[in-house]
């Protein structure tokens, strides 16, 4: 038994860096995790927590702060070798999980036979759905206790990331631990601001993705919508269409309501088809559920169901021919996943018909890492020949590329700034790569000279 003193935190992360995020909280008798996500650039069990460190059935409750599966992929393993837990999350988050994992198994079966990785996939379509039912939804704003004994109080705050995604507060003994899990501090198109509390906060565990790089200092997100609107009349105007790469969850309903509100302001003709294809569908079915209960702007407004005029493509597609589907045409926005136009992806096989043809263009409206066929091509200068995939012939990289600023994460100063006012006598920078998480070391030692600020090393258990 721990000592009833225990007040620790300990990282279940591999790497310093963004991707499979998971926390251990030990807080009195009470084990607690946050969050129990898979790496995006990992394969087989490599790309899972390391979950060595918890001895099997020690972990009473897990809380996952929303449905990316950065911070919920891995949940499955994990209760099978915590079994005793019990899991928390809203109710958007566990219908939106409930749909990722499913589609996780479906992807992680084409990669078993595709790439040889025999470990996947690491959970069943059965095992799902035996142990979502036993998922607890909690509302934002209404505490709840937990731990053994429910020892610990627990309140969840909206987080302003994607749809039920939460900041998570735990009350022990006198003290408290905010985790801000991922948050935007700004009013989106579709998401409301994050309202997340700044006082009586012993211990503040920060997400830090922007921390690298500030925004530029000219930058509003009117003038980003504006410029986004402009490139799109420019490539139908003369006579070539426009395919924007979106992650099937968050992104892809944001860039939906501000392509409808850009029709409805006549910035765009109102007559242009959009396509939609991949897991956005599903996606979006689940926005439109909670349209009217959910922390969001526009309340009421339904994508599918009468709010705007979607082109759906067919769910049925295989490897060879993913666009079949889609028939590709001038004068047409193709909003497809994934963001990052990853392999065997809707976006990337339809990349082929964009690439080669001047009149084209593809705007990419979120992250693609450099390594991604999303992020090569963002760096590829026109006119090259471009290897979109190691099977495929290189294709003449004709149509325009542009990148656009509508991160779903807090700039660095967002975060700084909020920071600053829990002065936490304790911040713990995670979700981060190695500069992100340094810069706001060194500037948030400055800013909070009486805080302990501490970049956790994977494994390390840190005392709070």
């Amino acid at each position: 038994m721990p000592d009833i003193d225990s007040f620790s935190f300990q990282s279940l992360t591999r790497a310093t860096d963004i991707g499979a995020n998971c926390y251990l909280l030990q807080m009195g008798n009470s084990r607690i995790i946050l969050d129990a996500g898979t790496h995006p650039k990992r394969e087989g069990a490599d790309n899972l927590p390391d979950f060595d460190q918890l001895p099997y059935d020690s972990i009473d409750a897990i809380i996952i702060s929303h449905s990316h599966l950065d911070h919920a992929g891995a949940l499955p393993v994990l209760i099978r070798c915590q079994p005793g837990a019990q899991v928390f999350m809203t109710e958007e988050t566990i219908e939106l999980v409930d749909s990722m994992l499913h589609n996780s198994v479906n992807v992680m079966t084409s990669q078993r036979d595709e790439l040889d990785i025999p470990e996947f996939p690491l959970f069943t379509h059965k095992e799902i759905n035996t142990i979502q039912a036993d998922w607890q939804a909690r509302r934002t704003r209404q505490a709840f206790s937990l731990g053994k004994n429910n020892e610990i109080t627990c309140e969840f705050y909206p987080a302003g990331h994607i749809l039920g995604s939460i900041g998570i507060r735990l009350e022990w003994n006198g003290k408290s631990v905010f985790y801000t899990g991922d948050v935007h501090f700004e009013d989106q198109t579709l998401s409301k601001a994050a309202d997340f509390p700044t006082e009586h906060i012993d211990v503040l565990i920060t997400e830090t993705t922007r921390g690298a790089a500030p925004r530029r200092p000219d930058y509003t997100r009117q003038g980003e919508i504006d410029r986004l609107a402009d490139t799109i009349r420019t490539t139908i105007n003369r006579g070539g269409s426009t395919l924007i790469p979106l992650f099937a969850l968050g992104k892809s309903q944001e860039l939906l309501l501000i392509l409808h509100k850009l029709k409805k302001s006549s910035q765009l003709d109102d007559n242009i088809p959009i396509y939609v294809g991949g897991l956005t569908t599903k996606m979006t079915v689940t926005h439109d559920r909670f349209a009217d209960t959910s922390h969001r702007n526009h309340n009421g407004f339904r994508f599918l169901t009468g709010g705007m005029d979607l082109i759906i493509a067919s769910k049925k597609r295989k490897k060879k021919d993913a666009n079949r589907s889609i028939p590709y045409d001038r004068g047409r926005i193709y909003a497809l996943s994934s963001g990052m136009m990853t392999e065997n992806t809707v976006s990337h096989g339809f990349a082929r018909h964009i690439l080669p043809d001047e009149r084209n263009s593809i705007l990419f409206v979120g992250y693609a890492a450099p390594d991604s066929p999303g992020g090569r091509l963002l760096e590829a200068r026109g006119d090259d020949e471009f290897q979109l995939d190691e099977e495929g012939s290189p294709i003449s990289l004709r149509c325009q590329i542009e990148r656009f600023d509508f991160s779903g994460h807090a700039t660095r100063g967002e975060l700084r700034d909020y920071a600053r006012k829990v002065k936490a006598p304790h911040v713990i920078l995670v979700h981060g790569d190695e500069p992100a998480r340094q810069w706001f070391q060194q500037t948030l030692r400055a800013d909070l000279p009486n805080s302990k600020i501490t970049i956790p090393a994977p494994g390390e258990m840190i005392s709070m």
